[in-house]
């Protein structure tokens, strides 16, 4: 027997691997890449939330250039919840990308937040 999708089906579920908004990777991928002999990842916080990756000194959220305002916010609320320094593994996976953390850096000097930044390329190397 056959199992046949319907294509809007498959339409629906690109989204949750991150490739609907024309992803290289989904942020898994790098999340793995850059995690795995870092921290571990996808810890459960207090509130339910999940932080992508909690290292010794730091709890990191992962997200896309674009996603750079949640990316802030998630890695602040992980720190509150661990006591440990927020960080965000940003990814800029396109020529253009960059204007979304000099946007992370401005928020972090205006406000004193302590945000450490690592950036990875499409290819999953961080600059």
């Amino acid at each position: 027997m056959k199992l046949r999708i319907p294509l809007f089906l498959l339409l629906l579920a690109l989204p949750a691997f991150g490739l609907a908004a024309g992803h290289l990777h989904p942020e898994k991928w790098y999340q793995e890449r850059w995690c795995a002999d870092r921290g571990r990842m996808e810890v459960v916080m207090g509130d339910g939330s999940r932080c992508d990756c909690l290292t010794e000194t730091h709890a990191v959220e992962f997200d896309f250039g674009h996603n750079w305002a949640e990316a802030i916010g998630q890695a602040l609320n992980y720190s509150a919840q661990t006591g440990k320094r927020p960080g965000i593994v940003l990814i800029l996976e396109r020529i253009g990308d960059e204007r979304y953390l000099e946007r992370i850096r401005t928020v972090d000097r205006a406000y004193g937040l302590g945000i450490c930044v690592w950036v990875v390329d499409r290819e999953g190397r961080e600059r």
